[in-house]
């Protein structure tokens, strides 16, 4: 039997882990491979719409939410997140002893999507997992977890062009660069959006940002297009002072409003990152706070001169005239060709 069944589980946290695995799934399938999606809420929706005719498996949630102490909350909500990863162990074991013809897994930051039986492959960006005086520890913990998987690939160029220290470290076994990853394609499109904001993350903090932005919008006479990142059963469209309103995008209606869109605001999320670097944007970006990850890599674009960025507190419009000062992001776009996927082919 042709073992041509690759697994691709991302996490669900916000939709970047979902989106940074579309280009992923498109490279699968185009090297005659079958991806069946596996994952929850809002991601498992988001890549379902992205690819309607695909098997799915759903997986327990982590049920990872903000609160003002991020650490804590992970801390206190840790053996319901220890329960979802035996949980989803149990049901990528059950599907694979189901499906002979599985070849390995692709897990984008979920622990517990790996096998002993096939190849296993771990994506991630963050090596090293920045937590403060915790640092060391939780950097060690995460690349325990990694180095059991056959391999890591990590989403930036070979000198960490985009995620900085976070993917600088020695102590990860077969870790493979595979370069930028974005669904996007650029295209020259005529500007017709002056700001286009982007709302994405975890709850509470991704109300916070949209409500934040939209009274700071309300009375702006400047074409304003906003995208929540709410994943729903029907897209929606509206208007209200001034600005238009999507509950969210798919891939491609998103590329042609990034590509006609003049600036983009958006949080640092690592795979907003890479898609406005593929799409060459100017950009503002608004971290999370108390989000170690999202809050270094706002700083680091800044202090390289690709973009400002600023706290969601103290944003207002007059933020936006930083954005002229920095050059942009700007990079190529990856081609996935088969050499990526030779963990899982059949010997």
């Amino acid at each position: 039997m042709l073992k041509n069944k690759i697994i691709i589980a991302p996490l669900n946290w916000g939709l970047g882990h979902a989106t940074r695995c579309v280009p992923i799934i498109k490279a699968l399938i185009k090297n005659k491979f079958v991806p069946i999606i596996a994952s929850d809420g809002n991601a498992l929706l988001y890549l379902k719409k992205e690819f309607p005719t695909l098997e799915t498996i759903e997986l327990p949630s982590y049920n990872i939410s903000y609160t003002k102490n991020l650490k804590l909350s992970l801390l206190l909500n840790s053996p319901f997140i220890l329960k979802a990863i035996r949980n989803e162990k149990q049901i990528i074991a059950k599907f694979i002893a189901e499906n002979k013809n599985v070849a390995g897994i692709i897990s984008d930051n979920r622990f517990g999507a790996h096998s002993k039986q096939v190849p296993s492959v771990y994506i991630s960006h963050q090596l090293n997992v920045l937590s403060g005086f915790t640092t060391f520890i939780s950097s060690k913990i995460h690349q325990n977890i990694i180095n059991k998987f056959n391999e890591c690939w990590v989403p930036d160029n070979a000198n960490s062009q985009f995620s900085g220290k976070l993917s600088t470290s020695k102590k990860i076994k077969n870790k493979k660069f595979i370069g930028v990853l974005s669904r996007f394609e650029k295209e020259e499109k005529q500007k017709k959006i002056a700001i286009l904001v982007i709302i994405s993350g975890v709850e509470p903090n991704r109300t916070y940002l949209e409500n934040k932005l939209k009274e700071t919008f309300k009375n702006d006479t400047r074409n304003i297009v906003f995208v929540l990142g709410k994943v729903e059963g029907l897209q929606k469209k509206w208007t209200h002072n001034n600005c238009t309103f999507y509950n969210y995008m798919l891939t491609q209606q998103l590329q042609d409003a990034i590509n006609s869109a003049k600036l983009v605001i958006c949080r640092s999320g690592y795979s907003s990152i890479m898609d406005l670097a593929i799409l060459r944007k100017k950009t503002l970006f608004i971290p999370t706070k108390n989000q170690p990850e999202q809050e270094y890599l706002a700083a680091y674009l800044e202090q390289n001169s690709f973009a400002p960025f600023a706290a969601l507190a103290s944003f207002n419009v007059k933020k936006i005239d930083q954005v002229k000062n920095y050059k942009g992001l700007e990079t190529q776009k990856t081609a996935l060709n088969s050499n990526l996927f030779r963990l899982f082919q059949s010997k």
